[in-house]
């Protein structure tokens, strides 16, 4: 069963969102401020108000990217183009402008979530890969990746079309040691595999954040 936290300082809303997925096979956690947020608790998605009384929800969510790859989805009454950006360009996976239609936020949370299945195959009108197998090619022609560049590859592709930041990459990439990594490894082993897959425009710096796989 997945776990669902929403941050919403509205209670009309938080309960609203929260009766709508009841029904499914979710989890469903409460709150209405950043400060009753239990970073130790274990969630698969949160959905963020943006506006909180004791806070910001693009500095929670700037913050939580430093530690967390947890999926996100910010609820906002902007609907200013540069809001979405930044949003985003942290690490959101969706941004929904209030008001919205719960049965389009069910939606969209469904497709947040299929994200966050483990990847064993990954095919587009360039590339093929199979990790199982190790097999991995670029318009048909197979590439050589070492098991740093393996592991970078699928974390991005299971991420696809959001930012991982450069703390969690290292983290999860070199798990057993990644406080003695220099984080100039993590700039290598990327342009490596950009090299190698002839990807520049598909895996992209978020300057200061981290990198993302962009299929869009």
């Amino acid at each position: 069963m997945y776990e669902i936290t929403i941050i919403e300082d509205n209670y009309a809303l938080n309960n609203g969102i929260a009766l709508a997925l009841k029904n499914y096979d979710y989890n469903i956690t409460q709150i209405y401020k950043l400060k009753e947020f239990d970073k130790n608790r274990k969630t698969d998605l949160i959905i963020l108000d943006i506006n909180l009384p004791d806070g910001n929800g693009f500095d929670f969510l700037k913050q939580l990217r430093t530690y967390s790859d947890v999926s996100v989805i910010i609820l906002t009454a902007n609907d200013l183009e540069t809001d979405e950006v930044m949003g985003l360009e942290l690490g959101a996976d969706d941004y929904i402008t209030k008001p919205f239609s719960l049965m389009v936020l069910r939606l969209r949370i469904e497709k947040v979530l299929k994200r966050k299945i483990d990847y064993h195959n990954y095919k587009d009108n360039k590339y093929d890969f199979d990790f199982e197998k190790m097999k991995f090619y670029s318009n048909d022609s197979l590439i050589e990746l070492s098991k740093t560049e393996q592991k970078l590859l699928k974390i991005l592709i299971a991420n696809a079309n959001r930012v991982v930041t450069r703390d969690i990459l290292i983290d999860k990439i070199w798990s057993d040691a990644s406080e003695y990594v220099d984080e100039n490894a993590l700039s290598v082993t990327v342009n490596r595999l950009r090299k190698k897959l002839n990807a520049e425009k598909i895996i992209q710096t978020v300057y200061g954040i981290g990198y993302k796989w962009r299929t869009e």
